[in-house]
Formats: structure tokens, C-alpha cells, sequence
């Protein structure tokens, strides 16, 4: 299963009164655990950044005038979350900034039967309590000391920890970097339409050593299962 978390950055609070996207940032899933797969861009927004904006995640219209506008990166953006599991903190306002930006470049809207909106989630687990990205990484355990201010990439990457940990954590005996190698394999493999080459099975035999040493571990059981049993009681499976 493919998932894209996603966060974006904007200019204001509504698209309809001429606010738009400056900045978006995903992170790839693969059966819920990053592969190390992101996408991260700044947009010209062909207006100004008000001040109000500005003191939230800190890009200003000066920073945006070499960006690329929206129609150079849509084909980017469309490409990488292709058949994926949209996951949002707050989805309606990002989906709406998305969807209005795909109208006015002639795509269709994306439905929100593919969005997953992990604030919803955080409401129904945590009713009554405080369901912001700061107080989620807070109540997980997750370092956010590096959101000084929003930024579409880091939110990404901070709201995946959050989405694992509301779907029930990782688990515990399986650290991170193998849980990203493992998810970086499948989805390759997923993604290629060649085959994995074929090995044959090898025969792992046992020496007489390790034979005596496993029958005297028998010996010290008490009332095994087995006992009473021949070989040939387990030669027919049915």
C-alpha cells in the first residue's frame, strides 16, 4: 500500500479570495513506513506574501520570484502521488488549495475517498484534547524542536511519525533504518516490472554435534506433546 503524506505552505486562508500555494512537501509511505522517497517545492505564487503569512512559515515574496509558478510543477507533483493514499493534518484546507490549483490548470479534482485526514484521526483517539502537530509530536515522543516555523517538508515528515503512531506505533524490535530499507525494497519491486532473479533453496544441514545437542535439550522436557508418538503418526498431514 502506497501513501503520500503531504503539507502544504500558502499565501492565506482561502484560494476563492486570491490566496495561493508557495510551498508543498511529501513524504512516501510503503505499507505505512517511510521509503526515503520525498518531494519538496517552493512556488511562485505570481502575488505577494502578506506579513501574516510570513510570520508563520517565514517565505516572503523576495524568496518566490525565482521559484517556478504552479502550471511548471504540477506535472512533478501529479506524477509522485500517482495511486496514492493521500495523508493531510487538516485536509480540508490543504485539499482545497490543491484542487483549486488543479481546476485552473484544467486537471480534475482529487476526491477526498483518497485523503486520510489524520486531525479526524487524532479527534476520535484523543477526544477533547489538543490535536495540533505540535501537541501530537509532544504526546509520541517526537523531536520537533526543528519547527521553529512551518515548512511544507518538515510538517511532512514529523505528520508521517504522527500517522504511525496514531495507526498504533512501530514496532519496537524493528528499528527505523530497516524498516525504511525494507519499504524502499518492496516498493522498488512493486514499482518494477522486472522480477526479483531466482535462488534456489539451500540445505541447511545439521552436524552430528548440533543433532546430540538438540536431542539432550529433548531429553530434560517434561511430558512433551510428542511423547507416545512414532514418525510415522506425522508422515500424512491430513
Amino acid at each position: 500500500m502506497r501513501e503520500i503524506v503531504l503539507d502544504t505552505e500558502t499565501t492565506g486562508m482561502d484560494p476563492n479570495t486570491g490566496d495561493r500555494i508557495v510551498e508543498i512537501g511529501c513524504v512516501e509511505l510503503y505499507n505505512h513506513m517511510p521509503t526515503g522517497r520525498t518531494l519538496h517545492q517552493y512556488i511562485n505564487p505570481e502575488r505577494d506574501v502578506p506579513s501574516e503569512a510570513v510570520a508563520v512559515h517565514g517565505i516572503t515574496t523576495e524568496f518566490l520570484k525565482d521559484k517556478p509558478v504552479m502550471a511548471e510543477c504540477v506535472g512533478e507533483f501529479m506524477e509522485f502521488i500517482h495511486d496514492a493514499q493521500l495523508i493531510i493534518h487538516n485536509a480540508e484546507f490543504d485539499m482545497k488549495f490543491i484542487n483549486w490549483e488543479l481546476r485552473k490548470l484544467g486537471f480534475a479534482s482529487i476526491s477526498m475517498r483518497g485523503v486520510t485526514d489524520t486531525l479526524a484521526m487524532a479527534r476520535m483517539r484523543f477526544p477533547g484534547s489538543p490535536a495540533n502537530l505540535d501537541a501530537l509530536c509532544r504526546r509520541f515522543g517526537i523531536d520537533n524542536s526543528n519547527r521553529v516555523l512551518h515548512g511544507a517538508l518538515l510538517d511532512a515528515e514529523l505528520l508521517a511519525e504522527v500517522y504511525l503512531e496514531l495507526l498504533g506505533g512501530r514496532q519496537h524490535d524493528f528499528s527505523f533504518d530497516e524498516a525504511r530499507a525494507a519499504a524502499a525494497a518492496a516498493a522498488t519491486s512493486a514499482n518494477s516490472s522486472a522480477g526479483r532473479p531466482y535462488r534456489a533453496p539451500r540445505d541447511f544441514a545439521l552436524s552430528e554435534e548440533e543433532q546430540a545437542a538438540h536431542a539432550a535439550l529433548l531429553e530434560q522436557l517434561k511430558n512433551p506433546l510428542w511423547a507416545g508418538f512414532k514418525d510415522e503418526d506425522f508422515s500424512n498431514p491430513q
